[in-house]
């Protein structure tokens, strides 16, 4: 069990765990080989991103697994100069999760949370849930609860 069920399991927030095996295609991504494997629209699979704002503060992104995150729009929407991704040691450190497999909940500390638009035409939303090969299915109003995530324009 990872973090993200535990929480899950103890707040008794509705969710369904999708179990998958996590294997990236080449060139392709982990969010892109799990929507594959389970079958269901890339559109509705978030990828979890950790970018470093200008002075070093770590902040959360979560889109979708076919879109780019765009630094830019991070930045201003967290009221920072510029946004770097973070190297992947940091994020792992940072979250307590391992690349390709960092859920944005449950994570070692709370970091700002960011969650693309594209989320709020969305019933159900899929998110890692701590480990490659495992997704959790939930609202995304669920979502933006439990990382407390603001939902803004990420992508272009």
């Amino acid at each position: 069990m990872t973090p993200a069920v535990a929480m899950h399991q103890a707040k008794g927030i509705a969710h369904e765990l999708l179990e998958y095996e996590a294997l990236a295609a080449p060139g392709k991504d982990f969010g892109i080989a799990a929507a594959a494997a389970l079958g269901i629209p890339e559109a509705s699979v978030f990828k979890t991103l950790v970018a470093e704002l200008a002075g070093g503060e770590l902040v959360v992104a979560m889109i979708p697994v076919a879109a780019r995150l765009n630094l830019k729009l991070l930045a201003r929407a967290a009221g920072s100069k510029s946004a770097a991704m973070a190297d992947a040691w940091q994020a792992e450190r940072a979250t307590g999760y391992v690349s390709g497999g960092i859920s944005p909940i449950g994570q070692k500390r709370r970091d700002r949370t960011f969650l693309g638009d594209e989320a709020q035409s969305l019933s159900v939303i899929h998110v890692s849930a701590g480990r490659r090969g495992l997704e959790l299915a939930l609202s995304s109003v669920d979502l933006i609860n439990a990382t407390e995530a603001q939902v803004c324009r990420l992508c272009t």
